[in-house]
């Protein structure tokens, strides 16, 4: 039985792991009404404006989480050198509303929108750094 209970735990904990940080790409929506909230939306409502930038990050976090100061670090160090990369923080704990509309579970939760304001994807926990910066990469372009 405690086999069993281990291996079940093992499978669990990897499972977990693949998943942690990992950008999903949003589903395809099915003939939305116009007055759906859309992710959009909600992070107009924080006054996130994607038009000025190739690619805006959008990171929710808490203050008693580690791993949101060290991707907000990150974001912030991959922001000098890539001029299309906006970065927005905003305080989960101060915006219960806009957590709860947008299903953020855990911290730290980021949203990826290109120039036009579509969400590309979002991640659930830290994005591994070698990602995190191939992402940008992909949407940004690196200062010479």
């Amino acid at each position: 039985m405690l086999v069993v209970a281990l291996a079940v735990t093992g499978a669990a904990a990897w499972w977990l792991r693949t998943r942690d940080g990992a950008v999903r790409t949003p589903a395809p929506a099915a003939d939305e009404q116009e007055d759906a909230v859309t992710p959009q939306t909600v992070l107009a409502g924080l006054g996130v404006r994607p038009g000025d930038a190739d690619l805006t990050v959008v990171q929710f976090s808490t203050a008693f989480c580690g791993p949101c100061r060290a991707t907000r670090a990150r974001l912030q160090q991959l922001q000098t050198s890539r001029p299309g990369l906006a970065y927005h923080h905003v305080d989960a704990e101060s915006h219960l509303d806009e957590v709860r509309a947008l299903d953020v579970r855990r911290t730290p939760t980021l949203f990826y929108l290109d120039r036009t304001g579509a969400l590309l994807g979002r991640s659930s926990g830290a994005p591994r750094p070698e990602e995190l910066t191939a992402l940008v990469d992909a949407h940004t372009a690196a200062q010479r």
